[in-house]
């Protein structure tokens, strides 16, 4: 219960322009600034020297410029752009070529055609230079679209890209059923918005319950999975339930967030398993690391020692 009201309360916030705006004058004003334990940065060449660190310490990455729900054209746009840009860089910087976005950066919110045309071309440019590319899922009034165009790229030939399913909603069962019938490759995540019961399950030990028999089936009957959670109650049931099958650990990988369990990290990659860091980056991070708050109540302990200036 503590867990839902903490996460409503830092959606709430996330949505606020006023936070916002505070945020992004003080929240990345330092190397040591609250913000940047998250977030790899505003720019694309910090969110690259992250990415180098990561690779040095022998974990791979996906890189994502942040952003969300755009409100014109011109910001579709401009974020299509931007990706376009990331890939040229990484391409030129020669670090690992793996990147994740959102359709509601592209435009889905003004125009579902426009959105799909800027996806196509951040999918050609990133399948000439033999990128992965990541549809991230958002909140749930946008996961039967996000699906259907992930589909429709599927079916045009991409084979470049995959998607991501929420184990708290109760559809998500269904819909790895229909992706591992693809071939697709899908992240697994317990999710991050506030949703309503209709369509969300509300408590922990139920989203737990769905995410270990969605993990056993992408697991059995998926393309190389990606596990993404930093609750070590479900990487040892991943680990567990592998082991059991014989499922060698090159048929998938672990998943978490810059900045958090970076302990276990290091452990799992240390004993052998694939681990992929997930590395946000941008001036629109306001909203994200509010989510990230509110998913993590531990979290806000680190942000207050930040504020205040404990080390």
């Amino acid at each position: 219960m503590i867990g839902q009201v903490s996460k409503a309360f830092f959606h709430l916030l996330a949505g606020s322009q006023l936070l916002k705006q505070l945020a992004s004058r003080y929240g990345m004003r330092s190397p040591g600034s609250f913000a940047r334990r998250f977030i790899a940065g505003e720019t694309i060449e910090e969110a690259i020297e992250a990415a180098r660190a990561i690779e040095a310490a022998g974990m791979a990455h996906t890189l994502d410029h942040l952003g969300e729900s755009v409100a014109t054209m011109a910001e579709a746009e401009g974020a299509a752009r931007a990706y376009l840009g990331l890939v040229d860089k990484i391409v030129a910087a020669g670090i690992e070529r793996n990147i994740s976005l959102k359709l509601t950066q592209l435009g889905l919110t003004i125009d579902r055609a426009t959105s799909v045309d800027n996806l196509r071309r951040i999918l050609d440019a990133a399948a000439a230079h033999e990128f992965f590319v990541r549809i991230d899922m958002e909140d749930s009034p946008f996961t039967s679209v996000t699906l259907d165009v992930f589909e429709t790229m599927w079916q045009q030939g991409y084979r470049n890209v995959g998607t991501v399913l929420q184990s708290y909603l109760r559809r998500s069962m269904d819909d790895a059923r229909r992706l591992n019938a693809l071939g697709a490759r899908v992240r697994l995540v317990k999710g991050a918005y506030k949703e309503p019961r209709a369509v969300a399950y509300q408590k922990k030990a139920e989203v737990d319950a769905v995410f270990i028999e969605i993990m056993q089936v992408l697991l059995t009957e998926g393309a190389y999975p990606a596990i993404a959670t930093h609750d070590p109650a479900m990487i040892d049931a991943t680990r567990r339930f592998a082991s059991a099958r014989q499922i060698p650990p090159e048929r998938y990988e672990f998943q978490m967030l810059y900045g958090i369990r970076r302990d276990l990290q290091a452990q799992l990659t240390a004993s052998g398993y694939r681990m992929r860091v997930y590395v946000p980056f941008g001036r629109e991070w306001f909203p994200y690391f509010m989510r990230r708050l509110g998913e993590r109540p531990a979290n806000i302990g680190f942000v207050i020692r930040g504020i205040i200036g404990e080390r």
